[in-house]
């Protein structure tokens, strides 16, 4: 099970990496959204290529954050239902969801999708729009994101056995402040110490 737990730390490790790019994706397609709104109520112009830069942007931030999601258990639950379970049957219910829901989703979108990717890619498709975009990039971000989950997945289903195995902690235990809550306490620290650095 060490082993294991090394290759879930290792996948965890990369959906990190992945999910931090992510959010640095929020912000160039937010500031390209506003470059694109300034330039055209300024001087009366757009470019489809811009716009649809945003759009692949939005498309990498959907696609690449769902393992990153899945691994900060940041995905909708049901918590009035399953905080009624004990740890074990929750974790019993994750591991059940993962093999019969997850991986199977995952193959299938993988398998249908790597050959619209193929076929875009050799025949050079192109937007419909008049200077957009060749498409491949983003008809390769649908099997890679469901690529990423996939892995994610395994690394999720290696710590809920951990768990049941009294080799590792409970990732679905609900104890401790959620992320919205640390985020929230760490913008409310910063803000006392900027206020006291201006009134010293």
């Amino acid at each position: 099970m060490s082993f294991l737990l090394q290759i879930s730390r290792l996948i965890d490790a990369v959906s990190e990496l992945i999910g931090k790019l992510a959010m640095w994706l929020i912000l160039a397609a937010t500031l390209i959204s506003t470059g694109n709104a300034l330039i055209r109520k300024i001087f009366g112009t757009s470019s489809n290529a811009w716009l649809e830069i945003q759009w692949y942007l939005f498309a990498a931030v959907f696609m690449l954050g769902g393992g990153y999601a899945f691994l900060r258990n940041a995905h909708v639950r049901i918590d009035f239902i399953s905080s009624k379970f004990t740890d074990r049957t929750r974790n019993w219910i994750d591991i059940g969801g993962i093999l019969v829901f997850l991986f199977p989703l995952c193959y299938m979108m993988v398998t249908l999708s790597w050959p619209l990717f193929i076929n875009a890619l050799e025949s050079g498709e192109m937007s419909s729009n008049s200077g957009g975009l060749i498409r491949w990039p983003v008809y390769a971000l649908i099997p890679l994101g469901f690529a990423l989950l996939f892995v994610q997945g395994i690394s999720e289903l290696i710590k809920r056995f951990a768990f049941l195995n009294g080799q590792g902690p409970d990732v679905l235990s609900h104890s401790g402040p959620s992320e919205t809550e640390l985020l929230a306490q760490e913008i409310a620290e910063q803000e006392k110490a900027r206020q006291a650095g201006a009134s010293a």
